[in-house]
């Protein structure tokens, strides 16, 4: 049964369609059948039915009276339209005023009951053979007869069932040209629709492994969905293989100049002779090798940033929660224990559709940066402006430089940055965080001579009617 299931599974599209098609045309074939031969049956009944009734008042009519006795000489014509159906038998019997049988078959009995049947149709046997009869009456009222002679008629069912069959069987060959030609059409017009998929297919298979450019878009409206969902599918996979690249090449540059400086440190170390220097040199180790445990840090959460960018669910996040978890870690009074960090958020909620590990990793290399570089007091918050929603670090400095700010969020440029240079990773997290979302990351100055870093977002709907 599974095995069944699995191949049913993998049948194409047109053998699934052709395979339902079939179903349904014998499904129906089976209804059609049952209908068809009940109304040949029917018609079949009607027409011989007309045919005995038509022999049987031949025969009535062609009765006389003389010397008081009914005389009867059975026409021709009337065994002529019952001998339309060659291989049937026929029987008649016509039964006098007092019930004898005038002439005829006496096994023709007429059924009795309360209303015996003096004109109409019956089912009966003649020679044990289904049969059908006829009954007409003609009522005398002269002198010498008074009375009602019967005129019983009946033809076996042998025509009557090979017109029915023959009904049944004409209407079943038309079902079954139609049904062929349903099904071929169906196969034509199925292959015709999957044409566009054809060509798809042909052209994603012609294409460079690396080429993530969108398909074009100018299918049939049907196939749009899919070529947008493929599209947007290259989209985000181009966006993760082009900041995976960035972050191996940042990670390259920025990893080569403090693992070179570490080896040179080591090598000053083993090859000198005074205590002195040796100490100052293992601080400078140890200085060196903090700096680089703290990149490698940001390196991994640049890299976590941007799988959870395509890849987390996006959840209604209140983003006061995420400044006030940023603040309550106290991550900044290990880096500079005489900044004043102050938190600064309101009552109303400001919420936003978004990852909550990756904006609070964005926060922290944003407060990371004002503690390192900016002045004191640093102020964290977060508000919501009309249908924007931000969450933002702002120190009392000036900010960097007019060319260094220019750079700050692309992609690391140690001979750009300056003294700078470490911050500007911390920034391409903020900055990848913030595309991700559907959000912008601005560095600006402020009124008050501050300078501002904040990540705007549009707020969730419904709170922001």
């Amino acid at each position: 049964m599974t095995d069944l299931l699995r191949r049913l599974a993998t049948l194409s599209l047109t053998a699934r369609v052709a395979l339902g098609i079939a179903f349904l045309l014998i499904f129906g074939g089976v209804i059609v059948s049952i209908a068809a031969f009940a109304y040949g049956r029917e018609a079949a009944r009607t027409a011989y039915d007309r045919l005995l009734l038509g022999a049987a008042t031949d025969i009535a009519s062609a009765i006389t009276v003389l010397d008081g006795r009914p005389e009867i000489e059975l026409p021709v014509s009337a065994f002529e339209l019952l001998a339309l159906a060659p291989d049937d038998r026929i029987g008649y019997r016509i039964i006098g005023p007092d019930g004898e049988t005038l002439t005829g078959y006496d096994e023709l009995l007429v059924p009795s009951g309360r209303k015996p049947l003096n004109e109409g149709f019956f089912d009966g046997s003649f020679f044990d053979e289904p049969a059908r009869f006829a009954v007409v009456s003609r009522r005398f009222a002269e002198r010498t007869l008074n009375g009602t002679i019967k005129v019983v008629v009946g033809q076996t069912l042998l025509a009557r069932d090979a017109m029915a069959y023959e009904i049944t069987r004409n209407a079943l060959y038309v079902l079954a040209a139609s049904g062929l030609a349903m099904i071929l059409l169906s196969v034509i017009v199925v292959r015709s629709v999957l044409k566009p998929l054809e060509t798809i297919a042909g052209g994603l298979s012609r294409r460079d492994p690396h080429d993530l450019t969108p398909l074009d878009t100018s299918v049939p409206r049907e196939t749009q969905v899919m070529i947008s969902a493929l599209n947007g599918f290259m989209a985000r996979l181009d966006r993760q293989m082009n900041s995976m690249r960035h972050l191996i090449s940042d990670t390259a540059h920025q990893l080569r100049t403090p693992v070179a400086a570490l080896r040179a440190q080591a090598d000053l170390f083993e090859d000198e002779p005074d205590l002195g220097r040796k100490e100052k040199i293992v601080e400078r180790i140890q200085t060196r090798s903090a700096s680089l445990g703290r990149l490698l840090d940001q390196m991994l959460a640049q890299a976590l940033v941007i799988h959870r960018g395509d890849s987390a669910r996006r959840e209604a996040v209140d983003m006061r929660d995420i400044a006030l978890d940023v603040f309550e870690d106290g991550d900044h009074a290990i880096l500079n224990p005489e900044f004043d960090v102050q938190l600064e958020i309101g009552e109303r909620p400001v919420i936003v559709m978004a990852d909550e590990p990756s904006l609070r990793e964005a926060l922290k290399n944003l407060l990371s940066n004002a503690v390192k570089y900016g002045a004191s007091p640093v102020r964290v918050g977060a508000t919501q402006s009309g249908k924007r929603a931000a969450i933002w670090v702002e120190d009392s400095g000036s900010g960097p430089a007019e060319e260094v700010l220019a750079e700050l969020g692309n992609r690391f440029n140690k001979g750009t940055l300056s003294r700078q240079a470490s911050s500007g990773l911390g920034l391409a997290i903020a900055h990848s965080v913030a595309l991700s979302f559907g959000g912008e990351l601005k560095l600006e100055r402020t009124e008050r001579g501050t300078f501002r870093a904040s990540l705007e977002f549009d707020g969730a709907p419904e709170w922001t009617s």
